[in-house]
């Protein structure tokens, strides 16, 4: 049975579920950062997904930049799977700023995050959820 890790548990919050992945909005105003989760039990890496599976990923991994690029507008967009903290095959999809907190470099270990306000997170999420029943 999936379960989601307890870390992405505590740091995100659930926006929809696609046809695969679990859509997480990553609790920091500073970035649109979507994590995709595939509901699949015991999975670590991309390649333990099967052939059809990893086929949708891709597909979920472009949806969510697509919807980030529009609804946000950032310079770039980054995609990343690393998995050293958090074992369970998760990946980022984070809208990058040339005047971030991190740029050009890599958004992880740049500082603390600021949460959302209960009403910018409610409003992000609900904008983020119909991008992606409109599919973009």
């Amino acid at each position: 049975m999936f379960m989601l890790h307890p870390r992405l548990k505590e740091d995100t919050v659930e926006v929809t579920r696609l046809r695969l992945s679990l859509v997480l909005l990553m609790n920091d105003r500073a970035l649109p950062w979507l994590i995709l989760v595939p509901a699949r039990k015991e999975l670590r890496e991309i390649h333990d997904l099967d052939r059809n599976d990893r086929r949708v990923l891709i597909e979920e991994i472009a949806l969510a930049s697509a919807i980030i690029k529009r609804l946000y507008l950032p310079d770039k967009i980054n995609v990343g799977v690393l998995g050293n903290l958090v074992p369970q095959l998760h990946v980022h999809v984070i809208g990058r700023f040339a005047a971030d907190r991190a740029w050009p470099g890599p958004i992880w270990g740049t500082g603390p995050s600021t949460p959302y306000t209960p009403e910018e997170l409610n409003l992000h999420c609900t904008t983020i959820r119909e991008a992606f029943q409109k599919g973009a």
